[in-house]
């Protein structure tokens, strides 16, 4: 089965932006996680965590696409490293803060300037568009290895996030979080063989990638999974620290990554015959029928099978959005394209883990489990309504 995945390694000068982009995810996949653990441990407040993650993630989610459209423009390397550094002093200045117990204000200014930093997962699907835009089949299985990576990065960076923040200091989880994203991110950007050509200013088409036709849909969509994200990160730790295990949430976290990333392998070795819009509808209600069994209990090893299997519907879901945001944009808008789909589970993910931080105080932490099967459910049926317009988008595209 991973057999499938070894043309890409051949690619020349893949590799190298491989390897950048998957330690840059894994520090990526600790930030949410290791500044809930930093925050509740030092202010004793799952509320005030939540909040101070959801300004950052929000941040990350307005800059996403503009720094996207800035990289269309002026390349990758260009607009990224610059930013990289800015957010690399701002993270760490937030990690000051916590540890001397500056005001509670500070934490949210600092925090909101360190998520002004470029993402890695648009840079790096952009490549594959590039590289793969004469062979759909490759693309395919080139997006679908990338969504099993960065699932591979949340089995393994809340892993490493909870255990740093709860074994060295409440800050260590997320001062290595940093230094992976930026040292993946700066690997990556060396791979300079790779970078997508910047597309002349007088052959780019008019307008922002949100506008064309059926794209709105999918960031919608995408909303949703970010809040059963979010969510799902200040539930499981919630529930884990009310039963006096709080390191236990990095294994219900990883067990969902985990059920994920090998959906991820399997989806990335298919040739599927029915039509993308058929399984963005059925992937989004499977997400809602799989998360569903969360609310009936409390029992920790259980909550990590129910998430495994809930897992698996998140890849393939994530998997078919972006392959359908290639296909609704124009080559040219395709950084900007897909940072509008990652944003939409940004602000997603920002969502989630404010409302999970209050409904986890007002309501106790197995109870906020609402929240993300009401999430699920939402987005199945957005889906649902929006394909017509998402068809509309596909129209002349042969493989829709």
């Amino acid at each position: 089965m991973l057999s499938a995945y070894r043309p890409l390694f051949a690619v020349p000068g893949a590799p190298r932006f491989i390897l950048g982009a998957l330690i840059s995810r894994v520090g990526g996949a600790m930030f949410g996680v290791a500044v809930i653990v930093m925050v509740s441990s030092r202010r004793d407040s799952y509320a005030i965590a939540g909040a101070i993650s959801a300004v950052g993630v929000l941040v990350l989610a307005i800059a996403a696409p503009v720094l996207g459209r800035l990289i269309d423009k002026h390349g990758q390397r260009r607009i990224a490293l610059p930013a990289i550094l800015l957010t690399s002093v701002a993270l760490f200045t937030t990690t000051w803060l916590s540890a001397v117990g500056a005001p509670l204000w500070t934490l949210f200014v600092a925090y909101a300037v360190s998520a002004l930093l470029p993402e890695v997962g648009p840079m790096s699907r952009a490549r594959w568009a590039h590289i793969m835009r004469d062979d759909p089949k490759g693309m395919h299985t080139a997006f679908a290895f990338e969504q099993v990576v960065e699932e591979f990065a949340f089995v393994v960076g809340p892993v490493l996030g909870v255990l740093a923040a709860t074994t060295i200091a409440p800050e260590a989880g997320l001062v290595l979080a940093q230094i992976l994203f930026a040292g993946g991110a700066i690997l990556f950007l060396a791979a300079r063989s790779t970078e997508p050509p910047v597309v002349p200013h007088e052959d780019r088409p008019p307008g922002l990638a949100i506008n064309r036709p059926g794209m709105v849909i999918v960031p919608l969509v995408l909303f949703m999974v970010g809040v059963l994200f979010g969510a799902n990160e200040v539930v499981a730790v919630a529930v884990s620290d009310e039963q006096g295990r709080k390191a236990f949430s990095s294994t219900i976290l990883a067990a969902f990554a985990l059920g994920s990333a090998i959906s991820g392998i399997v989806v990335g070795t298919r040739d599927f015959t029915t039509s993308v819009i058929k399984r963005f509808v059925l992937l989004a209600a499977a997400m809602c029928v799989l998360q569903a069994p969360v609310l009936l209990t409390d029992n920790l090893w259980a909550l990590v099978g129910i998430m495994f299997v809930a897992g698996s519907a998140t890849a393939p879901m994530l998997i078919t959005s972006l392959g359908l945001v290639q296909r609704l944009v124009p080559h040219a808008l395709v950084t900007e394209g897909m940072a509008v789909a990652v944003t939409g589970v940004l602000i997603g993910i920002s969502a989630g883990t404010a409302v999970g931080g209050w409904l986890v105080e007002g309501l106790g932490a197995h109870p906020a489990y609402v929240l993300p099967v009401g999430a699920t459910a939402v987005a199945a049926v957005i889906a649902y309504l929006g394909r017509g317009r998402v068809r509309q988008g596909l129209q002349g595209d042969v493989r829709a």
